[in-house]
C-alpha cells in the first residue's frame, strides 16, 4: 500500500522516523546478542628446576600418596620433608594421582596442615600441590580442596610475593572449577581480600590477581552475587589506576584488568558508576596510547590489550548518557576516530578477526553523535571504511551500519557522502548473497535517496534497478525491495 508524502512517493512506514526506530530495534537486537560467551581457563604456574623438569613423572597409588604425606608429616629432617611434598606434586601432575589423593579421608587435612605449618618451604611446597590439584577439570577434585581456601585467602598478604602469586592463581582455578567453592569464598572475604592485594606493588602479583579476579566476574551467579559486592569495595578504583597509560602502565597487567573491567560492564549491574569513577577518561587516552604503541612497533601482542579496550568502551558508550560521555570523551574528538582509525589498518593487515571490535566502536561513537559524523567526513575517513567492504560479510554490515550512521543526520551529511565512491562500492554489496549485508545495504541507499534524490538518478543510471531486482523473491528483503525501488524511481 502507497501514499503520497510532500508530493514524493514513499511505501507506508518507510519515512526516516521509521527507518530510525527500525536500526534501533536491530542494534539492541545485536547488543544482546553480542553478550560474549566468556573464556573460562586455568593456569598452572610450575618453576620446576631444570633436571626436575626433565623427569618422567609417575602416577601414583594411594599407598604411596600416604608414604610421601607421612614422611612430609613426621620426617627427622626438613629436607627429607620437603623432598617427600616434592615428589607429591610431580605425582600430583597426573589425573589419576589427583583421583587416589582426594579418595584418603585425611590427605587433604594433613596437606592442610602442612600448609599452616611455621616452615616457610614446606608451606611453599604444600601450596604448590594444592596448586596442582587446582588445575584438575574435574569439579570433585576443586571440592576437595574446600578446607584450604580460608588459608590461601589469609596468605593473600603475605610477605613473599611469590607465594602470594601462588595462592592467587590457585584460587583462580579453584573458582572456575566449583560453584561451591565461589559460594565458600564470598562469605570468607574473597572481595576485601582482593582489594587489599590489588595494592600490591609488584607486578606478578597484580597480573596474577587480575586473573583471580577475571575468573569470579566470569562466573554465572557474578551478576547477582559477586559484581556488586566488587564494585562496592575500592576494586574498581585500583582497577582503573592500573589502566592509566603512561609509563608505569604494564601490558600483562593492563590485559587482566582490562577483561576485568569488560566482564563487570557487560554484566551492566551500575555502569553509572564505573563512568563516574573515570572510565571513559581512562579508556579514552589508553585508546590513543595503544594507536601510537601501533606506529612505533610490529608488536604483534598489542591486540590482547587493544579488545578488551574497544570492547569496555563500546559497551560504556551504549549505555552513556550523552552528556556524561561529553565530559570524558570529547564529542568529535578527531584524536579518537584517528586512533581507531589507526588500530583498524593495523588490524587489517595483522588480526582482521578484531575488525568487528573497532568497527561496533565506530558504530557507538557515531550512533548519536553528529559531532562525531562531522569528524568522520572531515578527517575524509569514509573511503579508508569503503576499502573494508570486501573483507567478511561481518565486517560489511558494520560498515554499513556507520555509514547508516552518518546519512540519517540529514542532508548536509548525505551531501558530502555523494558523490564519491560510496554509490559504486555499495551497490558492489547489494550484489553479495548474504540477506544482512544486502539488507543494510538497502537501508544505506534508502537514506541517501531521501536526502540527496540526486543520487537515485545516478543509481538508476548505473543499472542499480538490474542489481535491486536480484532480490525482490527474498521474502526477508521484498519490502525493502519494493520501498527502495519505489523511491528511487519517484523520488
Amino acid at each position: 500500500m502507497w501514499r503520497r508524502q510532500r508530493g514524493r512517493f514513499r511505501p507506508v512506514g518507510c519515512g526516516v522516523e521509521e527507518l530510525r526506530r527500525f536500526r534501533r530495534e536491530r542494534e539492541f537486537a545485536l547488543r544482546k546478542a553480542r553478550r560474549d560467551q566468556q573464556l573460562v581457563s586455568k593456569r598452572l604456574l610450575r618453576a620446576d628446576p631444570p633436571k626436575e623438569a626433565e623427569r618422567v613423572v609417575s602416577i601414583l597409588g594411594e599407598a604411596e600418596i600416604q608414604q610421601f604425606l607421612r614422611l612430609a608429616q613426621r620426617g627427622t629432617e626438613e629436607k627429607e620433608r620437603e623432598k617427600a611434598l616434592a615428589s607429591l606434586r610431580q605425582g600430583l601432575q597426573h589425573p589419576e594421582t589427583q583421583q587416589a589423593f582426594i579418595r584418603l579421608e585425611t590427605s587433604m587435612r594433613t596437606l592442610v596442615g602442612l600448609l599452616t605449618s611455621n616452615q616457610a618451604l614446606l608451606q611453599l611446597e604444600a601450596a604448590r600441590c594444592l596448586h596442582e590439584l587446582s588445575h584438575s577439570d574435574q569439579p570433585v577434585v576443586a571440592e576437595a580442596c574446600l578446607p584450604a581456601t580460608s588459608y590461601l585467602l589469609t596468605y593473600l598478604s603475605s610477605h613473599s610475593p611469590d607465594f602470594t602469586e601462588l595462592c592467587l592463581y590457585t584460587l583462580g582455578n579453584l573458582i572456575v572449577g566449583s560453584e561451591a567453592v565461589r559460594k565458600q569464598l564470598l562469605p570468607q572475604g574473597i572481595v576485601p581480600a582482593l582489594a587489599v592485594c590489588i595494592q600490591s606493588p609488584h607486578v606478578a602479583v597484580q597480573e596474577a590477581l587480575g586473573y583471580a579476579l577475571s575468573q569470579l566476574l566470569q562466573a554465572k551467579e557474578a551478576p547477582e552475587k559477586i559484581i556488586p559486592a566488587v564494585l562496592a569495595s575500592t576494586l574498581p578504583q585500583h582497577l582503573l589506576q592500573l589502566l592509566q597509560p603512561g609509563p608505569k602502565l604494564n601490558p600483562g597487567v593492563a590485559v587482566e584488568f582490562a577483561w576485568c573491567l569488560h566482564y563487570i560492564i557487560c554484566s551492566q549491574v551500575n555502569n553509572a558508576l564505573l563512568i563516574t569513577l573515570g572510565a571513559l577518561s581512562t579508556l579514552g587516552p589508553l585508546l590513543l596510547d595503544l594507536a601510537g604503541a601501533v606506529e612505533r612497533t610490529e608488536d604483534a601482542g598489542l591486540e590482547l590489550l587493544a579488545c578488551p579496550v574497544l570492547r569496555c568502551l563500546s559497551n560504556l558508550l551504549t549505555e552513556a548518557a550523552a552528556e556524561v560521555v561529553g565530559g570524558q570523551i570529547q564529542p568529535g574528538d578527531e584524536r579518537v576516530l584517528a586512533a581507531l582509525f589507526i588500530l583498524l589498518r593495523f588490524f587489517l593487515h595483522k588480526q582482521p578477526s578484531l575488525l568487528p571490535e573497532g568497527l561496533w566502536l565506530l558504530n557507538n561513537l557515531t550512533a548519536n553523535s553528529p559531532s562525531f559524523c562531522t569528524s568522520l567526513l572531515s578527517l575524509d575517513l569514509i573511503e579508508p571504511l569503503l576499502q573494508l567492504l570486501p573483507v567478511s560479510n561481518v565486517v560489511s554490515v558494520l560498515v554499513l551500519t556507520v555509514l547508516c550512521n552518518v546519512a540519517e543526520k540529514g542532508p548536509a551529511y548525505c551531501q558530502q557522502l555523494w558523490p564519491g565512491p560510496l554509490l559504486p562500492s555499495v551497490l558492489a554489496t547489494l550484489a553479495a548473497s548474504d540477506t544482512e549485508v544486502v539488507g543494510q545495504s538497502l537501508e544505506l541507499l534508502q537514506l541517501l535517496f531521501l536526502y540527496q534524490p540526486e543520487a537515485a538518478q545516478a543509481f538508476l543510471q548505473q543499472s542499480g534497478l538490474e542489481v535491486l531486482d536480484r532480490h525482490k523473491e527474498e521474502a526477508q528483503l521484498q519490502d525493502r525491495v519494493f520501498a527502495l525501488r519505489a523511491t528511487a524511481l519517484h523520488g
